[in-house]
């Protein structure tokens, strides 16, 4: 399995090796040394774990969690294919603004890890597209937060839509400098505790 820190700090992509026959494939989206290797540590403990699907043009997010608690995502495409998307929401992170993607099918079975407080989101490209998710963290409602994937201050570059579907919050969702005016964005060295906690280093 190859490895490739993003743009984010913190914020990984992985490529497994698929062994392809004529009965199929196989291939392991989630590699324990690969990830400790790229990481320098283990995991996350799973708390939950998480499967969507989605049609075509769906967009999800930008959502982000409360820190604290904060969770950390290791995420993967099942079926279809999806651009996944991480943005830097951190407040004094370095690399604040930032964000990356990568393309995420069950082709190449591409997975992307994604640090306690950034934000994520997904632009559906097929029907049927099926996200899996491993979470450091149960999902509880009021936690959870959402920033517009379409805030020109971002720039986030995302597959022409002719048609994009949203939630009614993630349509909704303010910017950037309304988050962070409101104080409601993570702070990068609260999260670098938290998942040296998480994490035991």
């Amino acid at each position: 399995m190859k490895s490739r820190e993003l743009s984010v700090r913190g914020a990984f992509e992985f490529v497994p090796e698929v062994f392809e026959d004529p009965r199929g494939i196989f291939v392991s989206p989630f590699q324990e040394s690969a990830f400790e290797s790229a990481l320098g540590h283990r995991l996350f403990p799973v708390a939950q774990t998480n499967h969507s699907r989605s049609r075509a043009g769906v967009v999800r997010g930008a959502h982000f969690t409360v820190t604290p608690p904060g969770t950390a995502k290791y995420v993967y495409c099942a079926r279809g294919s999806a651009v996944d998307i991480v943005i830097d929401i951190r407040v004094n992170s370095p690399t604040f603004g930032a964000w990356d993607t990568a393309v995420l099918d069950p082709v190449g079975m591409r997975a992307m890890y994604l640090p306690v407080g950034v934000a994520h989101a997904f632009v559906a490209l097929e029907d049927n597209t099926v996200m899996s998710y491993m979470l450091s963290g149960e999902y509880v409602r009021e936690n959870e937060l959402a920033l517009s994937v379409f805030d020109p201050e971002i720039g986030v570059v995302l597959p022409r839509l002719c048609d994009p579907v949203l939630s009614e919050r993630d349509r909704d969702a303010p910017g950037l400098t309304q988050l962070q005016e409101s104080g409601l964005l993570p702070d990068y060295g609260e999260c670098r505790r938290i998942e040296r906690a998480m994490y035991g280093v």
